[in-house]
């Protein structure tokens, strides 16, 4: 069966929603037995499977791929990929596909991708890319191809102290989803845009903030000093960064969270909590 035959044979579940709570549900009954953690844990990767099929719009763009290699998963968020070293990070984009490619001295396209992690957040709508065992990316020329394609409205670099380890962050138009597909021989990733065209309804959110600062070491440093923070940089109203933890609904959360980060020995008092709506950037 090729590649495309299994796109148009995949079969549509009716609850997306229903999917994904009834695996972490199950995930979390059962975190006392290691051999249902396992079981678990295979719940939660077909969920992740299941997650883009579930959206119809998507599901349908998906067939018309043309697809070259064979398919190893297709997500919205998580991990994949193999364990390499000295990988070149390449792009390019046509029809609402980013295609990610990858290279080394000795092959111009690798069997496979190296090991990566996709992140997803919602204020403003964004996805963050991260490969490990990867030497090189030329930012500037995935921004120009990922720039081409009208979904999307911005693309920087991620500030990552390990020289082993790139990264950047595509920032997507409100309502727009996506599917990440990993491919084998050779290795690549097709990152699928798709739209409704209906208008979203944009929501204050709140989170924790640092000042704004120019892209540099400064931003690793921050991330390196909360390793067990979910920090991400997002790009201000002037084209800085700003570390960001967390994207909650009311003040009262963002002030609880910053209580707790405020007790630990190594806090110096870095963040505060701002607000800003959730398809906009933060102000400086």
């Amino acid at each position: 069966m090729t590649g495309k035959e299994r796109y148009e044979n995949i079969e549509i579940p009716a609850q997306l929603t229903d999917v994904i709570r009834q695996a972490q549900q199950k995930a979390a009954a059962r975190k006392s037995s290691s051999r249902i953690i396992r079981y678990a844990s295979i719940l939660a990767a077909c969920a992740a499977f299941l997650f883009i099929v579930n959206i119809p719009t998507v599901a349908n763009a998906m067939v018309k791929i043309p697809v070259v290699g064979t398919i190893v998963q297709v997500l919205q968020f998580g991990d994949g990929g193999k364990i390499t070293d000295g990988v070149t990070v390449g792009s390019e984009a046509t029809e609402n596909i980013l295609k990610i490619n990858f290279s080394t001295d000795e092959q111009d396209q690798t069997n496979d991708a190296p090991h990566y992690n996709v992140v997803h957040k919602e204020a403003p709508n964004r996805i963050l890319f991260t490969f490990s065992g990867a030497r090189y990316m030329d930012i500037e020329k995935v921004k120009a191809d990922f720039m081409t394609q009208p979904l999307v409205k911005d693309v920087y670099g991620s500030m990552i102290l390990d020289d082993s380890s790139v990264g950047f962050v595509v920032v997507l138009k409100e309502g727009v989803q996506y599917a990440v597909t990993e491919f084998k021989n050779p290795g690549y990733l097709e990152v699928k845009l798709t739209s409704d065209g209906k208008p979203v309804t944009p929501r204050k959110v709140y989170s924790l903030r640092t000042e704004s600062m120019p892209f540099g070491e400064s931003m690793g440093i921050i991330k390196e000093s909360y390793p067990d923070e979910d920090i991400s940089f997002l790009k201000t109203s002037t084209g800085e960064f700003t570390a960001v933890i967390g994207e909650y609904l009311t003040a009262e959360e963002a002030e609880q969270k910053l209580k707790e980060l405020a007790q630990q020995a190594d806090y110096h008092e870095e963040f505060y909590v701002d607000s800003w709506m959730s398809n906009e950037n933060p102000s400086d």
